[in-house]
């Protein structure tokens, strides 16, 4: 499944609030993070629905940041983001119905093998940011307030550092997502925080190494927000409910998320999250 062209994308945002892209109602329009659509995944699960209910969805890719502004424009019926505080205040702004569990993965710090920093096997990523900063090592942000972005600057707070200096490198292409970051931090050889999705998709392009992991603070929780038709009244919210529903069914769209990615790389990829939003009344 392709995503959407970069060129419906420019348009999607800088197109002013209240003025919709004309688009078929037959099908769903969604918004995703591009870490997921790198993966393989987004695709993946539009064609296996599209497939089952015959109901077409399209995707455009960008930072969580850029995601949410798109369907503040209410250009979009649909989101899937991974910044939890952006996505609270969405909700609360009346823009989307609810915030929804669908999968998770996790980051990782990753960095050159040679380890400069001394960080390997911390179980603290806050205080592997802490030796990395002390040490001066670099290390490469996106800077685009996508939701890598944010786990990272959380994980700076956490760690009582405020970034800056030579050693912080902002990636100035950033917003092109995580897979142009990790290649951007290989050919710098620094450190960054990624995704394992990405890291594994590049791992055999790339002489970086994963150094820190299993951290609570490193988890990557990717949430559903349908757009509201209280705020957009031409949010598909019928069809996007389908696609929610089969997204979040355990035999279906929860079941592709637990395999995908095992018989490419021995693992899954990401992992089902729905269960808590299908405890609390969610999904049919």
């Amino acid at each position: 499944m392709k995503k959407i062209s970069l060129l419906l994308l420019a348009i999607l945002l800088v197109t002013p609030p209240g003025t919709a892209v004309a688009k078929d109602k037959k099908f769903i329009l969604m918004a995703s993070t591009i870490g997921p659509i790198d993966a393989g995944i987004v695709g993946a699960l539009e064609d296996s629905f599209e497939k089952e209910k015959g109901i077409r969805v399209r995707h455009v890719g960008a930072g969580t940041g850029a995601t949410l502004k798109i369907a503040q424009k209410c250009n979009v019926d649909l989101v899937m983001v991974h910044a939890r505080s952006l996505e609270e205040k969405f909700v609360a702004d009346g823009y989307g119905t609810e915030r929804i569990p669908l999968m998770y993965n996790d980051f990782v710090m990753v960095g050159p093998a040679a380890d400069p920093a001394g960080i390997k096997g911390l179980k603290s990523a806050a205080e592997a940011m802490r030796k990395i900063a002390a040490a001066g090592a670099p290390f490469v942000t996106r800077g685009d307030k996508s939701g890598t972005h944010v786990a990272e600057m959380e994980l700076w707070k956490a760690a009582g550092i405020n970034p800056a200096g030579t050693w912080y490198v902002v990636f100035e292409k950033g917003s092109e997502g995580n897979v142009a970051t990790l290649r951007f931090t290989d050919q710098k050889r620094a450190y960054t925080v990624i995704d394992r999705a990405t890291f594994l998709a590049l791992q055999k392009e790339v002489k970086l190494a994963v150094l820190v992991e299993g951290d609570e603070a490193l988890l990557n929780r990717i949430t559903l927000i349908p757009v509201n038709p209280g705020k957009c009244p031409q949010a598909n919210l019928k069809e996007t409910m389908i696609f929610v529903d089969w997204l979040t069914d355990p035999n279906k769209g929860q079941r592709f998320i637990e395999t995908f990615g095992v018989e490419k790389y021995g693992k899954p990829m990401f992992f089902p999250d729905s269960i808590p939003w299908r405890q609390r009344g969610g999904g049919k």
